[in-house]
């Protein structure tokens, strides 16, 4: 029926621009539910990350020789922080040397992570968008 009301009032010229219009609306919907999708997807994963890394460290943490190394190195450079700012400088009750060499790379390396880590994540998911 609307095509031939479209014939009688306009002939081709209002045809093409009642085309056009359903086709952008189209294009519209098509995107909107593409844009949908890939934020739907985007969720997904996100879920599916967090689930995974849930699960590595329940496995890391599940035995005492994956969990040992990570718990020794991080308490050792706890104490060790502690011992500097705690009983050196607060209390002046001692002289630690200070680390120096790759030691003292590895140590600040650790601090980043350790405290920075979650920040630094966030971060790069912001840059990479």
């Amino acid at each position: 029926m609307w095509q031939l009301l479209a014939n009688l009032i306009g002939g081709p010229l209002v045809n093409g621009l009642v085309e056009a219009y359903k086709q952008k609306l189209a294009a519209g919907n098509t995107s909107e539910r593409i844009a949908a999708e890939l934020a739907q997807r985007e969720l997904s994963v996100e879920q599916r990350e967090r689930e995974l890394a849930v699960q590595q460290n329940i496995a890391d943490d599940g035995r005492w020789w994956t969990a040992a190394p990570r718990a020794v190195v991080m308490w050792s450079f706890a104490v060790f922080v502690a011992k500097c700012v705690v009983w050196d400088k607060v209390f002046s009750l001692g002289n630690t040397d200070p680390l120096d060499g790759d030691i003292a790379t590895w140590a600040g390396w650790l601090m980043a992570l350790w405290f920075g880590g979650r920040s630094l994540e966030k971060v790069a998911r912001i840059l990479r968008r």
